[in-house]
């Protein structure tokens, strides 16, 4: 079956619902997402949006602490316009229904966080859920607009190509196990991330570097994959799944401890708890490896019993829930991979190196992060860059190339239904606890070696199997996690320093010769 629509979403975070939102004033829209439409990285964002909204604060400020943050490697101008675009960005969410925190003290003021790496509080959340507040905003504006279609349980394939131009993509019915050819004149890319690569983290099971991957396949420009921010304060407990314990506990007065209840941050960085999320994450990193502890514990119990309530909802609730009353006891933690600050290379506005192709969110790599992402910046960039794709399509999208050149329809011949699942499954275990335990906070040669030659022979394994078998949803995100996995491991073997998010010990100091960004392609991989 072909579908034909004016510009093809691959996503519904908030980055893609925002941009589906603007693009419907100039064609059809079709969002291909892979669970239910709320299924988002985006929905399990707690603490907030970063902006400058104070009159105590200004551009200037938060332009200096997300180049502080970012060890040198951010792109000075992206981040400028970024933060200076902020203002108007945050007002439209507000126009379409997203109910920030107000002050107690003043409501016609926002209630502003303060999270590690910001000398001012500047960051607009609602309550703990400020994602799910978001996502349910967009998803009923959406919901409003005529000419969206929302294909819920659908995942991309891969794109198509076709004399070097994205023309849209193939696309998978996971429930009814149909392959469909989904042709539009500009595709956009808004998959959000790959934490699924690891064995450990903070984002849901959708997070398997979907977008990313079929970018590369494709032959776009990907950079920086070296760098994957670790989330430092993942609660630690074996009920609990990829529990986030947000970057805000510790922006409202938390304080980190080892389990015997001293405190440690202030041996490596003079903000304390308070520091950037790759300072803090290794410094839990070296201290459970010191202490031979499970876990480090994340205390606020000092703060007022009504406030943690009142400012931190769902995470109270979600640890009682574990039976741990943290307005009485401190939250066990360990850092989790959380955000890859590399992605899909893009320009300005969210152009990638295929025409017809953007990429917008956390798929993309913008230079706002450069080697480590400033806390709330990420929901930022992503409708800063919406708005951009949109600006940018809505110039020339009348110029697009005719929607009639004949393109391949899915072939599935010659294969059969997959009669050996667990290669599926045990292929995916063996990928994440290769790259937690090679690829993780700490790096060596030697470990990356070891990555590569496994990933490698993994690779070779699952794409014979892909060949044989038909598609199914699991095989598709093996797959791609593989492949994300690679580009990892390739990004961090070409960085021979520790600069921001990567540490190899066998390059403990950062080096100018390497203060430019990782690019990497298809073709620049051939081997």
């Amino acid at each position: 079956m072909e579908r034909k629509t004016d510009f093809l979403i691959i996503g519904s975070g908030i980055a893609g619902l925002s941009l589906a939102i603007k693009l419907s004033t100039l064609g059809s829209v079709s969002i291909v997402t892979k669970k239910e439409k709320n299924e988002s990285n985006t929905n399990y964002a707690q603490g907030g949006i970063a902006a400058v909204t104070d009159e105590t604060d200004s551009f200037e400020e938060h332009i200096q602490d997300t180049l502080n943050c970012g060890a040198g490697l951010c792109n000075r101008e992206v981040v400028e316009f970024i933060v200076r675009e902020a203002p108007p960005r945050i007002r439209e969410l507000v126009e379409w229904g997203v109910n920030f925190t107000k002050s107690e003290t003043d409501s016609s003021q926002y209630d502003l966080g303060r999270e590690g790496g910001h000398n001012r509080r500047r960051v607009l959340h609602a309550k703990d859920f400020t994602g799910q507040e978001i996502e349910r905003a967009l998803n009923e504006k959406v919901a409003q607009i005529g000419n969206v279609e929302m294909y819920e349980n659908h995942i991309a394939i891969d794109l198509i190509m076709k004399d070097g131009r994205c023309l849209g993509a193939y696309v998978l019915d996971i429930n009814e196990g149909e392959v469909s050819t989904y042709r539009a004149k500009y595709t956009v890319l808004c998959t959000g991330g790959a934490g699924k690569v690891y064995l450990i983290t903070t984002n849901p099971d959708i997070a398997t570097g979907d977008g990313l991957a079929m970018a590369y396949r494709a032959g776009a420009k990907i950079a920086n994959m070296e760098f994957i921010q670790f989330h430092p304060t993942c609660l630690y407990h074996p009920e609990a799944k990829a529990f986030l314990i947000s970057e805000a506990v510790r922006g409202e007065g938390g304080i980190l401890r080892l389990k015997n209840g001293q405190t440690f941050m202030e041996k490596y960085h003079p903000m304390k708890s308070l520091a950037p999320r790759d300072i803090v994450a290794k410094a839990i990193d070296a201290e459970i490896k010191k202490s031979g502890d499970e876990f480090v514990l994340l205390d606020v119990t000092h703060l007022q019993r009504d406030f943690i309530i009142n400012r931190f909802p769902n995470i109270h609730q979600k640890c009682l829930d574990y039976g741990i009353d943290i307005t009485t006891e401190p939250i066990p933690v360990v850092p989790a991979a959380h955000y890859i600050c590399g992605g899909v290379a893009v320009d300005h506005f969210g152009r990638t190196s295929l025409p017809g192709l953007y990429a917008c969110g956390e798929v993309s790599c913008t230079g706002l992060h450069g080697a480590n992402r400033l806390a709330s910046n990420s929901l930022l960039e992503a409708v800063v860059y919406a708005h951009r794709v949109y600006l940018d399509i809505s110039r020339d999208h009348q110029a697009a190339p005719s929607m009639d050149t004949p393109i391949a329809l899915w072939d599935s011949s010659g294969t059969t239904e997959s009669d050996d699942s667990v290669v599926v499954t045990n292929n995916w275990d063996e990928i994440r606890r290769c790259m937690w335990n090679y690829v993780g906070i700490v790096r060596s040669n030697k470990r990356l070696e070891r990555a590569l030659r496994r990933i490698k022979l993994i690779q070779k394994e699952i794409q014979e199997y892909y060949w044989n078998f038909k598609v199914t949803k699991d095989l598709i995100e093996l797959r791609n996690i593989t492949t994300v996995a690679h580009l990892i491991v390739r990004c961090a073997f070409m960085r021979k320093e520790s600069r921001g998010l990567h540490f190899n010990a066998d390059y403990p100091m950062t080096r100018d010769e390497f203060k430019n960004d990782t690019i990497i392609s298809k073709d620049s991989l051939q081997e």
